[in-house]
């Protein structure tokens, strides 16, 4: 029975599913898909037949395996060929191997059935692009031939026939394509590779190697982020890179798989990148891929362009709005630093600038430009068409100052900070040094704030000719002190240091060589001439010269005018000159002067003092400084106190803004108070002021109660608009007992003591930018102020009109300059006894008037 179940034939069911492929059917299905190897198929019985049943075992396994799960009979499994396993057997192997590898048969599954998928994925793909490509090699024979037929009743037999067919139909180079698109794979394969590669690398080294030496991948990383930071032009190129990189790559891939030329493709490719909607017009499966990668790649690309622009564009509005740009002037004043005097000092040099129709100021600080322009656009006055222009940077560094153009500027100003006076300093002779060291040199001078006098031989040395110094401290207590001996000075000297009435000049007259200054001084009828800038001295300027100094070839006079184009020489007019009136020689007498408040050099004030004081003179000071300390202080300034030859130093001890404290001293008895603006409160000017305008009404109020007869003074006291019965105008009258000298630092505190009359003021911030403007517009006038405002020479007076007038004598400006002149003395201006303010330089000089002894004359003498 087993037999004939052998001897039997399959059934169909069976042969139908698990067919004997016989050799015929191999050899044709082979041939079918591209040439197969013919030693593959062999002609013998035994090789093909034992080839045949294995593959059908095969085949029968791998599909028992799939129907167990259906036929739960096994003799519906069971095989009647004689060569086939049993389905039993298949069966038991089968659970051995699950049993044994399970998974592993699982993974090898998994990825057999994907390497299929993908292989005929990408037989079908190819399939598709060389039907396609076909396709197109077919129409455009057709179009050829279709040329050839209508040109056939124009051309001979002979001449269609010569005609190679290659020639007319351009057939497109396949291997060409082929190796175009393998070429664009490579290229984009590369950096992957690539990265790859340094990744294996990175971890094949030895753990010891890495502690030694960084690995590749950083070195790499850290080489290409060195090179896009430092290179200024890094990130545009690599974009333009990968643009090309881009262009080439889809242009190559088009040509791979259309039937375009290289040169089209290009074209096409740039198309794409520029605008990523032209790729919708592709067909077929292989250029619409192609084109819409190049358009992906194209979106990128300028997604990293816009970035870049917009990143550009931000840093060059956010370069300018910070003030990084460079100043492209020439003969512009240039200022360093930032201080509470900046406003005092743009608002000269705009007034100064104004006759020649405006200027450029250049302001350099390290501070934020906006915050710069917003406080100078809140200062209150007009720039008068000169425009300012702020930079952030630091003086001390070369190309910040290259940023602004300082080998150009006509005039450097270095503005002392507010602070501690020796940092100050320090900061400016660092300045200086780097000003000194700018390379293309500097065309213009340098005048440098200082806030300590003994730091100027220093900063002298180190600018040599190139600098002038103005020490703010020196020049505000010298000025204090010649405004309490003489009240009245200190309007006079706001008048001549600022640009907005009458200053100093210097100019080259030939038309006056070989003239007496005598005769000069008669010779200008809109200025007053009050010195001379000698040849015969080596260029110094000489004040108030002897009657018998002619002047030389090349000698240039120094003026008191309204500004360098308003004034000029006239032939010499005819003046009479006149004696002055027989006066009494009255000798100094002595003083008793206060100082309420500290400041750094005050010793320097001392000495002045006791210069100008006459011998027995009593010198109060009054601080918070304790009395052993201050002495210290005072001997580390320099000060030797058992030298001091006319005055005697009082102390006490106490607050200048407590009113017990103030009145337990004889504030009657001095004739002259210096309220300063204390060393503790210096930095903030409000504060300062504040300080100094609450002592001020503390003192006048204390004196108005000490003082007897106040109705009786009142009849002798300035007149003014309150009534005598308020406390204003018991404090007026208490004026004219002493004088008080308050040192102001915020010009808006003026208004309050210039409105109440009831004490002397000295702008310091004000006074002291106004003598850096004029000698950053002319170095030379900064010879004419440290000799006005030093112990010898020359300085300014304020003297009674009995010296040179008689009570209702009629004289011209004039006459009256030529009498001062026999005492040596230069008038340039006079204050009437019924007016408040002086003035400088009068028109009119010619003009007779009637004069009387209550006037004051405004003159230029040497110190008694």
């Amino acid at each position: 029975m087993a037999d004939s179940h052998d001897q039997s034939p399959p059934s169909v069911s069976r042969d139908w599913f698990f067919p004997a492929p016989s050799p015929s059917f191999i050899h044709s299905h082979r041939h079918h898909l591209h040439k197969p190897p013919a030693r593959r198929f062999s002609t013998a019985t035994s090789s093909s037949s034992h080839r045949d049943l294995k593959y059908a075992g095969f085949r029968r396994r791998t599909n028992f395996s799939r129907q167990t799960h259906i036929s739960p009979t096994p003799e519906a499994a069971v095989s009647s060929h004689p060569d086939q396993v049993s389905p039993k057997n298949e069966v038991s192997d089968d659970k051995s191997s699950s049993s044994k590898g399970g998974r592993l048969k699982l993974r090898w599954q998994m990825a057999f059935l994907v390497a299929v998928t993908i292989t005929t994925f990408s037989s079908l793909l190819h399939k598709n692009i060389s039907l396609h490509n076909q396709t197109n090699d077919l129409q455009a024979q057709i179009i050829k031939l279709n040329g050839r037929l209508q040109a056939c009743n124009l051309l001979q037999p002979m001449d269609l026939d010569d005609q190679d067919p290659q020639e007319s139909v351009q057939i497109p180079n396949k291997r060409l394509k082929n190796i175009s698109l393998i070429l664009s794979v490579t290229i984009l394969s590369i950096p992957f590779l690539f990265l790859k590669y340094v990744e294996y690398i990175s971890k094949s080294r030895s753990p010891d190697n890495l502690k030694d030496e960084a690995s590749l991948n950083k070195r790499i990383a850290y080489k290409v982020d060195v090179f896009l930071s430092v290179r200024p032009y890094s990130k545009p190129l690599a974009l333009l890179v990968a643009t090309l990189l881009l262009i080439g790559v889809g242009g190559l891939a088009l040509f791979g798989v259309t039937e375009d030329s290289l040169a089209d493709c290009l074209w096409l490719s740039w198309s794409y990148v520029a605008d990523s909607g032209n790729h919708a017009n592709s067909e077929g499966v292989g250029p619409r891929l192609v084109s819409v990668s190049i358009s992906f790649g194209g979106m990128l690309i300028f997604a990293m362009m816009l970035g870049l622009v917009t990143d550009a564009i931000s840093e060059k509005f956010d370069s300018l709005r910070k003030g990084r740009s460079e100043v492209v002037k020439k003969d512009h004043t240039l200022i360093l630093g930032w201080s509470d005097k900046l406003g005092s000092l743009l608002n000269q040099l705009a007034i100064a600038n104004e006759s020649l129709g405006g200027g450029i100021v250049v302001v350099m600080a390290e501070r934020d430009k906006e915050e710069m322009e917003l406080d100078i656009a809140k200062m209150e006055f007009d720039f008068r068409e000169t425009s300012v222009i702020c930079r952030s940077g630091s003086p001390l560094i070369l190309a910040d100052l290259k940023k602004v153009s300082v080998s150009k500027a006509r005039a450097i100003i270095v503005l002392a900070e507010d602070g501690n006076a020796d940092q100050s300093d320090a900061r400016a002779l660092r300045t200086v040094l780097s000003l000194t060291g700018v390379k293309d040199g500097l065309r213009g001078h340098i005048v440098v704030e200082l806030g300590d006098l003994d730091n100027e031989v220093l900063v002298k040395l180190v600018g040599g000719d190139l600098v002038e110094t103005v020490v703010a401290h020196d020049v505000i207590g010298r000025l204090m002190i010649q405004c309490a001996r003489q009240p009245g000075l200190a309007q006079v000297w706001e008048d001549i240091l600022g640009f907005e009435n009458c200053e100093f000049y210097i100019k080259r007259w030939p038309q006056l060589d070989g003239m007496p200054f005598e005769d000069v001084l008669i010779s200008f009828p809109d200025a007053i001439p009050c010195g001379v800038k000698s040849v015969s001295c080596g260029g110094k300027i000489i004040l108030n010269p002897d009657e018998s100094y002619i002047l030389q070839e090349g000698d240039e006079v120094l003026v008191i005018a309204e500004d360098d184009d308003t004034y000029a020489p006239v032939p010499l007019p005819t003046v009479r000159r006149g004696k002055l009136p027989k006066a009494s020689f009255v000798p100094n007498s002595l003083e008793k002067i206060l100082l309420c408040g500290w400041r750094r050099d005050i010793e320097d004030m001392i000495m002045v003092l006791d210069a100008f004081l006459a011998p027995g003179s009593e010198l109060w000071m009054f601080n918070e400084v304790i009395e052993g300390v201050r002495e210290q202080k005072l001997i580390d300034g320099g000060l030797d106190i058992e030298r001091l030859m006319n005055i005697t130093l009082v102390h006490r001890e106490g607050n200048a803004v407590i009113r017990r404290h103030l009145e337990s001293l004889p504030l009657e008895s001095f004739d002259s108070i210096l309220i300063l603006a204390d060393e503790s409160v210096e930095d903030s000017a409000i504060q300062a002021d504040s300080r100094s305008l609450a002592t001020l009404l503390l003192i006048r109020d204390i004196q108005a109660k000490r003082l007897p007869y106040r109705e009786a003074k009142a009849s002798h006291g300035r007149k003014g608009s309150f009534s005598q019965g308020s406390w204003i105008g018991e404090m007026q009258q208490a004026s004219d007992k002493s004088v008080i000298i308050s040192e102001i630092l915020d010009p808006r505190t003026k208004n309050l003591l210039s409105m109440s009359r009831i004490s002397d003021y000295v702008l310091s911030n004000e006074l002291v930018s106004m003598a850096l403007a004029m000698v950053a517009e002319d170095r030379q006038i900064n010879d004419v102020l440290e000799e006005l405002f030093a112990e010898e020479g020359n300085e300014m007076h304020i003297r009674q009109a009995d010296l040179y007038i008689k009570e209702g004598e009629e004289l011209s400006f004039y006459e009256i300059l030529l009498r001062a002149r026999q005492r040596r003395e230069i008038v340039i201006g006079y204050r009437s006894g019924n007016v408040e303010k002086a003035v400088i330089n009068p028109p009119g000089k010619m003009e007779k008037r009637r004069w009387s002894v209550k006037d004051v004359f405004v003159v230029i003498a040497e110190k008694e």
